[in-house]
């Protein structure tokens, strides 16, 4: 581990003897004045000649200091000429978003040395991509599988290529990139620097370094927790049935703000961009199957302004960076610490405040604490806003802004038409007038039952009484093949498992709903597994599932009548975590 440098040591206004003259005067224009600690680590002299893996947080300005590790490529002029192009550095992202992120970064840091940065990402024009890579550029930045493509055509060599990055390359092979990197690093000179940019090294990206890398160092930048200090962490909780709902009434509590909501799927993607659009919200979309125009059109209108909530699933919105995202709204409890400070990171940017809520079900609440404790994020837990609680806050603002001094001054025509207002009597009808049309034009807020952890075992929308022998509440005790429930309340017989006291009186009964799981014995399932794969998945508990049969190739699973509509819709898109399983009414 490289010790980070005394801030004190180094110059905070004078970059050249750091990084020479051409690189300082691109930091000067550009109004830098200090540097990041990731980006003082990697200027340490101690580094020079070894390869580098990085580790930072998002926001901490990992991509500078990629750009600043990529000058001992060019000590010597960029050569002329060729039939194809011959880089001398590579910088390989998992998105084409991050890339062409990456390409505008590197693309200011080294224009005064005349080095042109090219992205080659899929979805782009191959035409587009050839004409550029004619231009000689001395960085070339892109995508596992369209670099591949360059290499294997020929329209690319990487026989010059002394530094190449690996940009997030955690989330790479998260992707399934492996071989993609792979094949391109065997086609670069022996002798090359590979350096590795990641949230984290874990055992994965731990064998890929050592595979790919020779004396190499880690070095740290701003850790979990440090980074991001704007960004207010809000957990939120809503049964799945209310979630579009819940949604909505979180938007209109900050009506003003640009907002970027994740979604677990495309269609997912599709569905709630849709819903927000029939709701009157200014909504665009972010997915990975969307033509690159498409996302570029989407990414410029939030630049822009003229849209107001960005829909994304995880891949597409890797390498966003819109300093105006003052929101950021996940719909599911991310599967490790660094998803939640990728997607959170997207907003809190540029010495900005920003929010970043959790919308999710009860169920969900306890692995979301832990996945938080892991982040080092401290969160406080709030009940979703009410119609009430959002029509008072606009009634707030419309009064503020009717009351507040005019910042400019008021044509003469304007002031006689007040005046004419004022002494017919009218002025109240007037404000009437204005008011409504203010209101008419706002999206209406939803009903909806605010929840707390404590309000849990409530269950607001529960709509039969709930026997309490059919609620397990620790789950399934193993012994042997079978597992026997602690609280006694399924009875195993075989491998069905039926809840004992089905025979209740019949106002007391719960209505049940059956399903059909694509999750098997052969495939290792069991009713312990189902359960916490139903709950997790369903945003249900334990005691919502009724009877349990696992087949050879499937099982049958019962949920109770009262929550199976919420239920359906949160399990009809595949999970990542087991994109194989599909759980329909039976």
């Amino acid at each position: 581990m490289i010790p980070q440098p005394d801030p004190s040591a180094t110059p905070e206004t004078d970059f050249s003897e750091l990084l020479g003259a051409p690189l300082a005067s691109a930091l000067s224009a550009k109004g830098y004045t200090t540097l990041t600690p990731i980006q003082k680590s990697v200027l340490d002299p101690a580094l020079d000649g070894r390869d580098l893996r990085m580790s930072s947080q998002t926001g901490s300005g990992k991509t500078l200091a990629v750009g600043f590790v990529l000058r001992h490529a060019f000590a010597e002029p960029m050569p002329r000429g060729g039939q194809a192009s011959q880089p001398r550095a590579l910088v390989i992202a998992p998105t084409r978003e991050l890339a062409k992120q990456v390409e505008a970064e590197l693309g200011w840091l080294y224009a005064p040395l005349k080095i042109r940065v090219v992205a080659l990402t899929g979805g782009a024009s191959y035409r587009d991509e050839h004409r550029a890579l004619a231009q000689n550029p001395g960085i070339v930045v892109g995508t596992p599988g369209r670099l591949l493509d360059h290499l294997n055509r020929g329209s690319l060599n990487g026989s010059l290529v002394e530094t190449v990055v690996l940009d997030e390359a955690d989330r790479m092979l998260d992707l399934g990139f492996k071989e993609e990197l792979e094949s391109i690093l065997a086609t670069l000179p022996e002798g090359h620097r590979t350096h590795l940019v990641s949230a984290t090294f874990d055992r994965q990206v731990a064998a890929l370094a050592d595979r790919v890398q020779s004396n190499a160092t880690t070095v740290q930048g701003t850790p979990l927790g440090v980074a991001n200090d704007d960004i207010d962490h809000v957990v939120y909780l809503a049964h799945p049935q209310q979630r579009i709902d819940a949604l909505i009434n979180l938007l209109l509590m900050q009506p003003d703000a640009q907002t970027l909501i994740f979604a677990r799927t495309r269609a997912e993607v599709s569905e709630i961009t849709e819903e927000l659009r029939n709701q009157g919200f200014n909504a665009d979309s972010l997915s990975g199957e969307m033509p690159q125009d498409a996302r570029n059109r989407a990414l410029a209108g939030m630049r822009r302004g003229a849209t107001r909530v960005l829909v994304a699933t995880d891949v597409a919105a890797r390498g966003i960076d819109v300093p105006a995202i003052a929101f950021v709204i996940q719909l599911d409890t991310p599967n490790d610490p660094d998803t939640y400070t990728h997607r959170s990171g997207r907003t809190g940017r540029a010495g900005r405040k920003g929010t970043s809520a959790l919308l999710i079900p009860p169920a969900a609440l306890n692995r979301t604490k832990s996945l938080l404790a892991r982040a080092r994020v401290r969160h406080r837990i709030e009940p979703v806003p009410t119609a009430e609680a959002i029509r008072a806050a606009d009634d707030q603002r419309a009064l503020a802004e009717l009351s507040r001094e005019l910042d400019a001054e008021v044509p003469e025509r304007i002031r006689e038409q007040v005046r004419k207002l004022i002494e017919a009597g009218a002025a109240e009808r007037a404000l009437t007038h204005l008011l409504l049309e203010s209101q008419n034009a706002s999206v209406e807020p939803r009903q909806i039952q605010p929840l707390l952890p404590q309000q849990e075992r409530k269950r607001p929308f529960q709509s039969a009484p709930r026997q309490r022998e059919l609620a397990p509440q620790r789950g399934f005790a193993p012994r042997d093949r079978d597992f026997a429930p602690r609280d006694r309340d399924f009875a195993p017989r075989d491998r069905d498992f039926t809840p004992r006291n089905r025979d209740v009186a019949p106002s007391d009964r719960v209505d049940w709903v059956p399903f059909h799981v694509s999750w098997g014995e052969e495939h290792g399932a069991d009713a312990r597994r189902l359960v916490a794969m139903l709950c997790r998945r369903g945003g249900i508990r334990s005691s919502d599932i009724g009877a349990i049969r696992v087949s050879r190739k499937f099982s049958s699973v019962e949920v109770a009548a009262r929550v199976s509509e919420g239920f359906r819709h949160a399990t009809r898109t595949p999970d990542r975590r087991d994109p194989n399983v599909s759980i329909i009414p039976a």
